[in-house]
């Protein structure tokens, strides 16, 4: 990112002690930790390989949404045969082989990847003509294109989903030999094929059509919003608003990741993205690396959690429940605002017991003048949301904020002309966005992909009813035991997935088992993709604090405990959803569930101060028991329990003040 700010001056004139960005390979971190960012870049000729293959795609995919004219499997078909082309095009085999330079092999592999999906293509007609009368040759084009994904998959999206969908592909041919509740007659391996490759149940099915139509035009959108320099925007915005307070650095973290997160859909890329800025003023103003890397980690996480686009998450759990978008957006807004009041309350505690104050105001951006000179950035972000609320569709509503987009860019560009300066958008960041969406589209179609291959198990099998009923059976049918497995399955089924894939596999594996009590299909779907979201900073693996870590120069395990203590409220707001769907707005008015919310906010300080310490002075085991109890009683659904959970907090402060007078008074 640009550094534009005197802030950012300040950051990299900084002392010694505090690493700044420039002391990390920001690309190498992201690359080691993020495959979706392990690209080649090439230097010669190669290229323009890229650039022709990536504008081809982003004009088939732009023609086919505004005409219409192209059928749902010609449409995902050709989307995937772009797709393989490319990914063996930009993406090396291994993590040490060389990122400039495009071995034969990677050609061969791209060029077969996508002739088996331009097969479909080419032979539509013919292949419905004769459904389920498939030919030798079918099948094996079937064969080798699947394993040709697989091998995409393990480059760029990662090896937890393709063991998955392996296992269930495996479960398919073996279900004659499985005792209890996974038994089934077994499959061989042509309709096995025939079911994952051609049909609308498998590898082309709801997730790949959602991938193939408005994910691809939001991804577009969010390359060019970047291109307008939008994350720096909104740093400089929240530097403004925020980078004086107490603890200023690790709210403006909080802030521009709740933000940043609009547009990335990566926990990785917006920990690095944020963070080489954040991180280094945290560790500057006092915070501890762990608790600085933390901050981000946790922040940039929660990212993906808020709306209105979620990690391209918002999209796909449309599709799958048959629900408008804007309503998994206003389902999304209130717990993801309690999730990072919880961060900013944590952070805001944690400044004052150390003592930490903000930067000079006379450092920061002012914010009128920032707004007045280019506040118009966020006008693509509200026609989005103005459409979506209109009740507009997803695609219509990308279309338009692209066109403003677009419109904005050539404004700027007249303007600088006129003013004699270089035009801030031309050509050379046209092609450059057009690039940047194809990439980015990659690793989102491949896991849709191998979701589309579980999926098509799940459909094949009836697997899908069995695991939930064998959820509900080990719990013995009490609802919070499931609700606990289901959770511990989803964080497990979501370490080092993508977002995409994250929701994919555990809505596909573990929603199931919530929907089975009667519990509401939203609450379910929401309740696996929250925890299978929190993977990224839950240990062990959890590589969005590794990134911080990594950033901040600390411990990665010590950061990844302290950034699962900050995001506390990602592991209860989901059971109080479930439990009350009101939270949700599900059959209700945001006014009906404004009490829910306030209450709840309340309940977060409880727990904050519990899990810090401190609320106006540090305080006792008995203090901090009482705290989390009243903060619990505060967010769960119950007129009676928010009752007692505000008195007893209100009890907690007054006791807490009274000693801090008196303690004051006696050491005067």
């Amino acid at each position: 990112m640009e550094k534009e700010t005197n802030v950012n001056q300040q950051v990299e004139k900084g002392d010694n002690l505090t690493p700044t960005a420039n002391e990390v390979d920001l690309q190498q971190l992201m690359g080691e930790l993020d495959k979706e960012q392990a690209y080649r870049q090439h230097g010669c000729w190669r290229q323009y390989i890229t650039v022709i293959v990536s504008i081809l795609f982003v004009a088939f995919q732009l023609y086919a949404s505004l005409s219409g004219r192209v059928t749902a499997q010609i449409l995902r078909a050709t989307h995937l045969a772009f797709v393989q082309l490319l990914a063996f095009l930009l993406f090396p085999p291994t993590k040490k082989s060389p990122r400039n330079k495009l071995p034969w092999y990677d050609i061969v592999l791209g060029l077969i990847g996508s002739a088996c999906w331009m097969y479909v293509v080419i032979n539509f007609q013919d292949l419905a003509r004769r459904t389920g009368a498939f030919l030798p040759q079918d099948i094996i084009v079937g064969v080798i294109g699947i394993l040709v994904l697989m091998e995409s998959c393990r480059r760029i999206v990662g090896i937890p989903i393709l063991i998955i969908a392996s296992a269930f592909i495996l479960y398919a041919f073996l279900g004659a030999y499985l005792p209890g509740f996974l038994n089934h007659r077994g499959y061989k391996l042509d309709r096995i094929t025939a079911h994952l490759f051609y049909n609308t149940e498998g590898i082309m099915g709801v997730p790949l059509g959602a991938c193939s139509t408005f994910i691809f035009l939001f991804i577009l959108f969010g390359a060019l919003l970047e291109k307008t320099g939008i994350g720096q925007f909104f740093i400089d915005t929240c530097n403004a608003i925020a980078g004086s307070a107490s603890g200023g650095p690790a709210k403006v973290a909080v802030l521009t990741s709740a933000l940043l997160g609009t547009v990335s859909g990566s926990s990785v890329s917006n920990t690095v993205g944020s963070g080489s800025f954040t991180i280094p003023m945290m560790k500057r103003l006092g915070y501890k690396s762990e608790f600085a890397g933390a901050v981000e980690a946790a922040a940039s996480t929660g990212g993906q959690l808020m709306p209105p686009i979620m990690g391209a998450a918002a999209f796909l759990m449309a599709e799958s429940l048959g629900l408008p978008y804007i309503t998994i957006v206003k389902a999304s807004i209130i717990p993801a605002l309690l999730y990072f009041a919880g961060i900013f309350i944590t952070v805001h505690l944690e400044a004052h017991k150390l003592g930490l104050k903000g930067l000079p105001r006379e450092q920061l951006p002012k914010i009128l003048p920032l707004l007045l000179k280019k506040g118009y950035m966020i006008l693509p972000l509200v026609i989005i949301v103005v459409y979506l609320c209109m009740g507009r569709t997803a695609v219509y509503a990308a279309f338009m904020g692209i066109a403003c987009c677009m419109l904005i860019g050539l404004i700027t560009s007249i303007v600088d002309v006129l003013a004699g300066r270089q035009a801030s958008f031309g050509v050379k960041d046209l092609l450059e966005v057009t690039t940047a969406a194809a990439r980015n589209i990659i690793s989102v179609a491949i896991a849709c992909a191998m979701a589309g291959i579980i999926i098509g198990i799940v459909t094949l099998t009836g697997i899908g009813l069995k695991f939930g009923a064998g959820l509900i059976s080990i719990s013995g049918g009490v609802a919070i035991i499931t609700l606990v497995l289901t959770m511990i399955s989803s964080i497990i089924l979501g370490m080092g997935a993508p977002t995409t894939a994250n929701y994919l596999i555990t809505s596909t594996i573990t929603a199931g088992a919530i929907i089975g009590l009667g519990f509401q299909p939203l609450a379910a779907h929401m309740f696996a993709f929250y925890f299978g979201i929190i993977a990224d900073i839950t240990p062990p693996v959890a590589l969005a604090a590794i990134a911080g870590a990594a950033i901040a120069k600390g411990k990665p395990i010590k950061t990844a405990f302290n950034a699962t203590k900050l995001a506390i409220g990602a592991f209860i707001i989901p059971y109080v959803f479930v439990f009350n769907p009101q939270m949700l707005m599900i059959d209700t008015s945001f006014l009906s569930a404004l009490p829910i919310a306030v209450t709840a906010l309340i309940g977060m300080f409880g727990i904050s101060a519990a899990l810090e310490g401190y609320a106006f002075r540090n305080s006792s085991i008995i203090e901090r028991i009482l705290f989390a109890a009243a903060g619990i009683m505060c967010i769960l659904p119950n007129s009676l329990t928010d009752f007692i959970g505000i008195f007893l907090l209100i009890g907690l402060i007054v006791f807490q003040l009274l000693m801090k007078k008196f303690r004051g008074a006696k050491n005067a």
